[in-house]
């Protein structure tokens, strides 16, 4: 039986509150559109369970492509599953395109087939599917759809999946992915056989240095972007601020550690994210 809006969304909301991942993209949200960004949540969520849970290994693109199929097929008014019931409504409601959700799963499909890249032009592209979508979604539901705005968010995006990459290092090593750009190891004399071995010289310190840096320009140069919707609306002004600085955080944190990321990850405590919040 075909679930109801109601309770659709409230699946949503509990798989989202429940996961174990932190959740902070709703907390600035108004309250009639959170519904929203809890189906969007749950529909990404569950996808990217698909090519990380060992539960999927062997069938993990036939379970995004199948994915993929569901949400046109809920798009059409043939939803099988809370979820999609949710988020077609949510599109529905929102104009927020289904193409950006579409883009997920291309970043989802990717974790499972691709291990390395070439250059930073491959990993650009990589987050272009994976991180921006975020945060057009999160303006988009705001009622900002100003393509220079939109660019501006891309730039701190894919400055956030940078930094992630950054912090899990080891962690995607030992998923068998390397997002550290192939040009670049070689670039600063590391070797693919050193960071299986986790080796930590001089040359991880600089290959790390340059990449904190790459992060950090990307910030600085989507930060217009948080005096520009100050003047639209306090609760996104405040959400965009902690996505700007929770993440510059954490790249002070990984050359605290002089890049040492094998050994202790750079994270951010719930006091540290609320000293964040209240000086944003």
């Amino acid at each position: 039986m075909t679930p109801s809006l109601q309770e659709a969304f409230a699946h949503c909301e509990r798989l989202a509150k429940s996961h174990y991942e932190n959740f902070p993209i709703g907390w600035f949200i108004p309250k009639a559109s959170r519904k929203y960004v809890y189906a969007i949540y749950a529909f990404a969520r569950t996808a990217d369970d698909f090519s990380d849970e060992k539960s999927f290994d062997g069938q993990r693109v036939e379970k995004l492509n199948d994915y993929e199929r569901r949400l046109n097929r809920a798009l059409e008014g043939q939803a099988d599953d809370p979820v999609f019931v949710a988020v077609a409504e949510t599109i529905r409601k929102t104009g927020i395109p289904a193409q950006l959700l579409r883009d997920l799963l291309t970043a989802f499909r990717m974790d499972v087939t691709k291990k390395r890249y070439k250059d930073y032009k491959e990993l650009e592209t990589y987050c272009v599917y994976s991180a921006n979508p975020v945060g057009r979604i999160v303006l988009l539901l705001f009622g900002i759809d100003d393509p220079k705005l939109l660019e501006l968010s891309d730039r701190i995006c894919t400055g956030i999946q940078l930094v992630n990459h950054w912090q899990d290092v080891g962690v995607d090593l030992d998923k068998d992915r390397v997002y550290l750009p192939e040009e670049d190891i070689v670039r600063f004399g590391y070797s693919y056989a050193s960071l299986t071995d986790r080796k930590v010289d001089d040359a991880f310190r600089s290959l790390m240095q340059f990449q904190v840096s790459r992060a950090r320009s990307l910030f600085q140069e989507g930060k217009p972007l948080l005096n520009a919707i100050g003047k639209k609306t306090r609760r996104l002004k405040w959400q965009v601020s902690l996505m700007w600085s929770g993440p510059m955080r954490i790249l002070d944190k990984i050359e605290a550690v002089d890049y040492d990321v094998f050994r202790k990850r750079p994270t951010l405590t719930k006091a540290e994210l609320m000293k964040l919040f209240l000086f944003s």
